[in-house]
């Protein structure tokens, strides 16, 4: 094996086996920012030696026997400082007391144990939300800097500077490598679930950039979701994101033209989606709706896509349950974005006009001002009533404020469509 095949075996192992690795190595030494430093020079020791030896029997073994080596080395060091300042500053109870490098390396926990508290440690609220996305999908997802900043257009150094301080925040912060307690863990379980599905929407529908899909980014969101639904199985809203994501996911095949082109919901061929994902959202969803507590926000929107996912056509919909479910969604969570969902299936159900009220009301929603899909839903509705010159000024507002191309040129091509000499000839 040349060295650019053992390149290619260790880039792989790294997006299987890094995310354990620096699992195991921030329990050991209660630190993230270290753990992901061992992590990368046992990869490159990898690539030394094993250039040189070959790829062994077991390369998972001998990267996590190798940087536990390597941590427990480190922790020697620091406990060696611990001492020498102990004896300077004749602290009897700490010369005296237990040594922690033997008591870390000698604890035995479940693999699954250490990869649950790292997602909660890079979940954390503490971090901001750029940084929090950052810093899982480079531990927990094994992403270059390089490949994050691709993905969500900026640059390798900016992502670089995100992770860093994520890393730096978390040590000034003092957060401790461990899973919640049960008086915080749903505020902290919530900050997790509100990371992964931002990962997912931004391969869903792109907010910026030349494509309206990126479908690595909603697998790898999917590949989250389900680890921690494994890790956490009695937490209802884990499986209820899971649900929604797979269901969602489904339709990507029919979400786009041969040239990339954006295809919406009501146009799209059913055919094409993946009933594979769309049986795997049922079965979570029915996780979901098995617990005795009330259905929280992510297993209600996924069963708002169970409804679509169930239709043959848009037209087999059942509009009315979709309504319902949003009704329960705001009064669990309310929000401008949630009315402006909900006055699209009542468009659907019980007619434009009476959806067109809605819209109207949130016009003056400060929180929407610049938010694309406000005039975007408000000129469809505008279109299907017949008012074609109010409906191109919308769609000419809303692909004004869309940093997507693809979606800026459907929405001019919608602008075009409504014009009076276009009207005429249709």
């Amino acid at each position: 094996m040349n060295r650019d095949e053992i390149v290619r075996v260790i880039e792989a192992l790294w997006r299987i086996e890094s995310a354990r690795i620096i699992a195991k190595l921030a329990r050991m030494l209660r630190n993230v920012g270290p753990a992901e430093e061992i992590a990368q020079d046992t990869w490159l020791a990898a690539l030394q030696q094993w250039t040189e030896t070959g790829v062994p029997e077991n390369p998972g073994a001998w990267l996590m026997t190798t940087a536990k080596n390597r941590g427990i080395d480190q922790l020697r060091r620091q406990r060696l400082l611990e001492r020498k300042s102990a004896m300077m500053a004749h602290d009897p109870d700490l010369l005296g007391s237990q040594d922690f490098v033997g008591e870390s390396a000698s604890t035995a926990e479940d693999v699954a144990d250490d990869l649950l508290r790292l997602i909660f440690v890079a979940c954390h609220p503490v971090l901001s939300m750029e940084g929090r996305v950052s810093l899982t999908l480079r531990l927990l997802g094994g992403l270059t800097p390089a490949e994050i900043a691709r993905a969500f257009l900026t640059s390798e150094s900016a992502i670089q500077q995100r992770i860093v301080r994520a890393k730096r925040t978390l040590g000034e912060a003092r957060v401790p490598f461990e899973v919640p307690g049960a008086s915080e863990r749903a505020q902290r379980l919530e900050s997790v679930l509100e990371v992964i599905y931002l990962i997912f929407n931004e391969g869903y529908a792109a907010t910026a950039g030349e494509e309206w899909i990126r479908p690595a980014l909603c697998e790898e969101a999917l590949r989250l979701g389900r680890i921690l639904a494994e890790l956490a199985p009695n937490e209802p809203e884990v499986h209820g994101l899971v649900a929604l994501m797979e269901l969602q996911a489904s339709r990507t095949p029919a979400r786009v033209n041969t040239s990339g082109e954006p295809i919406l919901l009501l146009k799209q061929n059913r055919t094409l989606w993946d009933h594979l994902l769309i049986r795997r959202g049922f079965a979570a969803l029915a996780r979901a709706q098995s617990s005795e507590h009330p259905l929280g926000p992510y297993s209600l929107q996924a069963a708002i896509a169970a409804c679509h996912a169930r239709a043959g056509t848009s037209e087999e919909t059942d509009w009315p349950r979709i309504v319902a479910l949003y009704d329960a969604l705001h009064e669990l969570q309310p929000s401008p974005i949630v009315s402006l969902n909900r006055a699209v299936a009542v468009s659907m159900a019980y007619g434009p006009a009476a959806a067109l009220e809605i819209v109207d009301d949130l016009r003056n929603e400060s929180r929407l001002r610049d938010y694309h899909l406000l005039p975007s839903v408000r000129g469809d509705l505008l279109e299907r009533l017949g008012r074609f010159e109010e409906a191109g000024a919308e769609f000419s507002r809303a692909a004004s404020l869309t940093a997507n191309a693809r979606e800026r040129s459907l929405l001019l091509e919608r602008m075009a469509a409504c014009d009076p000499r276009a009207v005429r000839l249709n």
